[in-house]
Formats: C-alpha cells, sequence, structure tokens
C-alpha cells in the first residue's frame, strides 16, 4: 500500500526503553477534495529513511498497516492500529513538469527588426 501527499510535518526520532527502540513520525496531507492528515510511522534503521525530507515536499510513501490486541489491568481488550512505513521517495520530478519541453533563455530570441506598414501584404495567409 502507499500513501502520496505534501509532507506537513517531521518529527524527531524518539528512542525507547533499554533496547533503544526508535521511531520517527510523518504527517502527509492527501491532495483530494478532502485532504486526509495522516500520520506515519518509521521505525528503527527506517527513520534514517527521513533525513533527506523537508516540510512541503511531494512524496510517496510505502506503508504496512499494523494492528495488536491489549488487555489492560481491568480485563478490557482494546486494538490499537497503526501506519507503518518502509520506504519513502521524492515526486517533484514528476510535479515539476519532467515530460515538458525545455523553455530556450530569452536571448535566444532576436529582435524582429524594422517592421514597414507595407510588409504585412508578402504573408501567405
Amino acid at each position: 500500500m502507499e500513501v502520496q501527499g505534501r509532507i506537513k510535518m517531521i518529527g524527531e526520532t524518539q528512542t525507547f526503553g533499554s533496547n533503544g527502540f526508535r521511531k520517527r513520525e510523518i504527517v502527509v496531507t492527501t491532495e483530494e477534495q478532502y485532504p486526509q492528515h495522516i500520520m506515519v510511522e518509521f521505525v528503527q534503521d527506517k527513520t534514517d529513511l527521513l533525513n533527506n525530507y523537508q516540510v512541503g515536499q511531494q512524496v510517496k510513501i510505502n506503508i504496512n498497516l499494523r494492528g495488536r490486541e491489549w488487555v489492560n489491568p481491568q480485563g478490557e481488550t482494546k486494538y490499537f492500529n497503526s501506519i507503518q512505513g518502509w520506504r519513502i521517495e521524492a515526486l517533484q520530478a514528476e510535479a515539476s513538469g519532467a515530460n515538458m519541453p525545455p523553455v530556450p533563455p530569452a536571448d535566444a530570441f532576436e529582435p524582429a527588426g524594422d517592421l514597414k506598414e507595407d510588409d504585412h501584404d508578402d504573408l501567405p495567409f
């Protein structure tokens, strides 16, 4: 599965417990009729994947949906979901019109020179 959108927030890497579990969160805003703010977490060595990204960038994130069950001290069962990212890539090249032909520099055009009122009759149309 994947999520596409513009980066709204990138959190700092957090470290938990004595085993050094690492987690880093990113929020991506989808671009649709009703934009959604989707929080995706990257864990362990995947937290470093976010180092080269910044707020405002268009990205595609490959994700896994995770779910777990937890029984609280009162014996009630609770369920939690998380969205875990495992790959991220920038979409800037596609959004900037990579398929557009190059635009010649402004100095590539020469002025038309002296035009006379009678010259317009030489046109083939």
